[in-house]
């Protein structure tokens, strides 16, 4: 059994729908994501898990018991959302005292709690200060830490660490994670940041126009994405319009696209979303998968002539914008090989890295 199930929960404001048919099962101990963009469903199926809104059809179960109509209260879930829950005028210790005294125990073992729950997140030398003398990332920190202090068996973070920069957002998300795993806690883990989901979560769920088009493991999301939406959301991607020109019976099937005219073979491994001949479909490629070249050997089969427009250095790995033929295309490179814009190269897409996507 389950720990949080969802079925068919919707919500509508008006004509629209804030969520719609949304059905999910989590397990307990399970860092669930909800990867969307702004204005994706995300906050607002929180609220719903939450019992701070209620749905217009649909049911919410903890354990088996449904608590679709319970108060937040009742439910005793942990959450951190947007709008700030510290005290701006009470220490840090006084702050997170008062959400453990909610628990009726007693002020050793308050005391106790507070010591551990702030040294686990580097914050001893914060206990006395005054939450409004910190800083924005310092507040999330904080927050987090009063959410977790009473140890709820369902939390819900809504971008929690938005205000953090890298290096602090990444340690503090390898600190919660030991300590969810060691508390056997369930999380449910709302962001737009596909790199911190994926870090971060076990398992996630994309959320678009309030629907969930797909769910899985993050490596899943990104290697196999559902639709061309999903595609366009998680991570960087080539996504081609094209036309199928051939049998679906043929080891290859030939596509010809809509932009360059050119022509690419792809695997046949997935008959179902070849679509029909000549229905414009999406082809999709990640940049890392593009070989670049000046004739070096390599399979000739999807093979094209482009010219770098754009070449953007990121450390240890290079973004190369290229245009063949009005086809705009861009590959992700260790080394740069020497190439330079203007220059005009080869680009092959081997065709067992090309994935055809359901619009």
């Amino acid at each position: 059994m389950s720990f949080l199930k969802l079925e068919n929960l919707s919500k509508r404001s008006g004509d629209i729908w804030i969520t719609r048919d949304v059905s999910l099962e989590i397990e307990q101990g399970e860092i669930f994501g909800l990867l969307g963009a702004s204005g994706s469903g995300k906050s607002a199926l929180l609220r719903l898990i939450a019992g701070l809104d209620a749905p217009n059809s649909g049911t919410i179960s903890i354990g088996g018991s449904e608590i679709t109509r319970l108060t937040p209260e009742k439910r005793g879930f942990g959450a951190i959302f947007h709008s700030d829950i510290l005290s701006p005028r009470s220490s840090v210790g006084e702050n997170i005292a008062l959400n453990l005294k909610a628990r009726k125990i007693s002020k050793d073992e308050i005391k106790q709690k507070i010591a551990n729950i702030l040294n686990l997140f580097e914050l001893s030398d914060f206990e006395s200060r005054r939450v409004d003398e910190l800083s924005g990332g310092q507040k999330q920190i904080v927050a987090l830490a009063l959410v977790i202090a009473s140890a709820p068996q369902l939390l819900l973070l809504d971008a929690p660490l938005t205000n953090l920069d890298p290096g602090l957002r990444e340690k503090t998300l390898e600190v919660l994670k030991d300590w969810i795993k060691e508390s056997n806690t369930t999380v449910i883990y709302a962001t737009q940041n596909q790199e911190e989901a994926f870090a971060f979560c076990d398992r996630a769920a994309v959320l678009e126009n309030g629907e969930i088009p797909q769910i899985g493991k993050p490596i899943e999301i990104y290697a196999h994405p559902a639709t061309a939406a999903v595609a366009a959301f998680v991570g960087r991607n080539n996504l081609i319009r094209a036309a199928r020109l051939n049998s679906n019976k043929e080891a290859l099937s030939e596509f010809q696209t809509v932009e360059g005219d050119h022509r690419l073979f792809v695997d046949n491994v997935e008959k179902q979303r070849l679509g029909a001949i000549n229905q414009i479909v999406t082809l999709m490629i990640r940049p890392e998968n593009l070989i670049l070249t000046f004739g070096a050997a390599f399979p000739e089969d999807n093979l094209l002539k482009a010219e770098i427009i754009e070449i953007n250095h990121f450390g240890a790995t290079t973004r190369i914008r290229l245009d063949a033929d009005g086809l705009k295309l861009e590959a992700l490179v260790i080394r740069l090989i020497g190439l330079s814009v203007g220059d005009v190269c080869l680009v092959g897409m081997p065709p067992n890295r090309i994935k055809v996507l359901k619009d």
